[in-house]
């Protein structure tokens, strides 16, 4: 982990024993700019400028990155410019999704499951993934109770080839079967003050210790980081919110407000 002085206001991620700054690195626009859910378009970082950008994200103090193979040449990208300081912070990844030729495709079936963690380790250049999330299509109870998923992420767990099984889904009613599934660690819900249907989950998810991270709190550039960010950390069950930018200066002044709403 990173050490400094945001370790202190770092918060335990459940019964993962993780120590995460309050800011987690969304690592999509380094990797992806085709099919977004942002207003307005923007280009891809060059590699000297992802460099330097994921650099400046750990030596601010944010020792948590989320990626994901449906986030274009995010994972190489990461693999290429800090797999040297691999030991510094926290790297999740997900499965079920991928993206090419300007769409998303799906499968949940456990060869396409093992070989996506595969394909993952190579990009990343690494021996571990610390947590590996479900990259949910919406059916999440059927992932959760008619695939071969989470069976196919508890035994690569087993193997010590992930430490920790995270679920990234959409409905309240399959964030709670995870919950009470036992095989899930972490939650990754989308949560802001423009959406706030998944408080229920956070708090159950709290009850049963299973780590919650935020996705969207800033609803994908709609809503003002002033507001959103002390509003999602006002909740202890909340480890940390995800954020999706290409801006060092405003990640960090995004990790000031965090610290400043849990000091």
């Amino acid at each position: 982990m990173v050490t400094g002085d945001t370790k202190t206001m770092d918060r335990i991620l459940g019964r993962t024993g993780l120590s995460v700054a309050p800011i987690s690195f969304g690592a999509f626009k380094i990797g992806r700019n085709q099919n977004t859910k942002y207003d307005h378009s923007y280009q891809l970082p060059s590699e000297e400028e992802c460099e330097r950008l994921l650099n400046a994200v750990l030596d601010m103090g944010i020792n948590c990155i989320d990626t994901a193979p449906a986030y274009g040449v995010s994972e190489n990208r990461i693999g290429q410019s800090i797999a040297h300081r691999r030991t510094q912070f926290t790297l999740s990844t997900k499965v079920g999704e991928h993206f090419a030729d300007g769409q998303s495709y799906y499968a949940f079936d456990s060869d396409s499951i093992q070989h996506s963690i595969e394909r993952s380790l190579g990009r990343l250049q690494t021996d571990h993934l610390d947590i590996v999330f479900v990259h949910s299509d919406g059916q999440d109870t059927d992932i959760i109770e008619n695939g071969e998923t989470l069976e196919t992420l508890i035994r690569l767990k087993a193997e010590g080839v992930l430490h920790h099984v995270g679920f990234s889904g959409k409905t309240i009613e399959g964030h709670l079967r995870a919950i009470t599934s036992g095989m899930v660690d972490v939650l990754m819900v989308e949560y802001n003050p423009s959406e706030t249907s998944q408080e229920d989950v956070i708090h159950t998810a709290s009850t049963h210790n299973v780590g919650v991270i935020v996705k969207k709190g800033l609803g994908s550039g709609t809503l003002q980081a002033s507001e959103a960010i002390p509003f999602c950390l006002a909740s202890p069950a909340v480890c940390s919110v995800v954020v999706w930018s290409l801006n060092a200066k405003h990640l960090s002044e995004n990790l000031r407000l965090a610290q400043h709403c849990i000091s």
